[in-house]
């Protein structure tokens, strides 16, 4: 799926809700502050005010759907730290790398994203074979198909490949060492024996050993227009927060498309809680 902003086709990522902790947990905690079990509606809670839960109980715990105390809580009283023990977990691909730093504003989340150090050898791959192949043309082509990038335009994306080729080039010219520190030892004698033709030097230098963390050397040729994927979770008060500041018309329009795709997956018990109901 992609949309037009300012002159430019951008996709938009995709969401999966990995897994989310339920609700009744937090509604646990906040009778647990007022001795109110007895009060729940919900059978299992009322149960916990004179036993310890046993598993069978957790597994009913953690189903609950509804609760008129966190209801109470979250939109009368505005106590959101029982929202801190709902967590809820997301798998998100193809947002930016500036998207990323917009998440990083965001204090209380974890997340892991993946890692250009180790993620960038085909890219220089192809470089390289490009460089031993005289064909600059066959890395931009190459770079092409690997949709690398949160702009849908083919024509942009040529421009951004021909500026990551040039920048690689300027490196090459400085560097004494470019190809040793580029490719695995194991797979420099692959550029000897394919000598003029990108495509194969190309094929063997993606089935050989991969040069260990190749990105320290080189991952300051990508912008943030690169995709990353990631996994993040929040507690349920920290979402609150980021949905409100990032479905906002003034927030940066790529971290509001994945804002509104983490809600589209976010069940209702959770928005309930935390977006305001029209």
């Amino acid at each position: 799926m992609s949309e037009e902003m300012y002159g430019i086709k951008y996709t938009k990522p995709e969401v999966v809700l990995l897994q989310d902790t339920g609700i009744g947990v937090a509604e646990t905690a906040a009778r647990t502050c007022y001795d109110s079990f007895s009060n729940s509606e919900n059978s299992v809670i009322n149960e916990i005010e004179d036993t310890l839960p046993d598993n069978s109980m957790c597994d009913a715990l953690n189903a609950i759907d509804e609760s008129a105390l966190l209801d109470d809580l979250a939109w009368t009283y505005f106590h959101h730290s029982i929202l801190e023990h709902a967590n809820l977990s997301f798998l998100i691909r193809g947002t930016s790398r500036g998207v990323l730093q917009e998440h990083a504003r965001h204090r209380i989340q974890a997340i892991s994203v993946r890692s250009t150090r180790y993620t960038m050898s085909g890219l220089i791959n192809a470089f390289v074979a490009a460089k031993i192949g005289d064909d600059r043309e066959f890395f931009i082509t190459t770079v092409l198909a690997f949709d690398m990038f949160v702009t849908a335009d083919e024509a942009y994306n040529r421009v951004e490949i021909a500026g990551i080729y040039e920048k690689l080039d300027f490196q090459f010219n400085v560097l004494e060492n470019f190809y040793t520190t580029a490719v695995a030892k194991s797979s420099l004698p692959f550029l000897e024996e394919f000598v003029g033709d990108a495509a194969e030097l190309y094929k063997a230098l993606q089935a050989g050993k991969k040069k260990r963390n190749v990105g320290d050397a080189f991952k300051h040729i990508i912008s943030d227009n690169v995709k990353v994927d990631m996994v993040v979770t929040f507690n349920l008060r920290s979402l609150k927060n980021y949905f409100t500041l990032r479905d906002s018309g003034a927030a940066f329009f790529q971290i509001r498309w994945l804002a509104q795709a983490m809600m589209q997956v976010t069940p209702k018990k959770y928005l309930d809680l935390i977006i305001k109901k029209k």
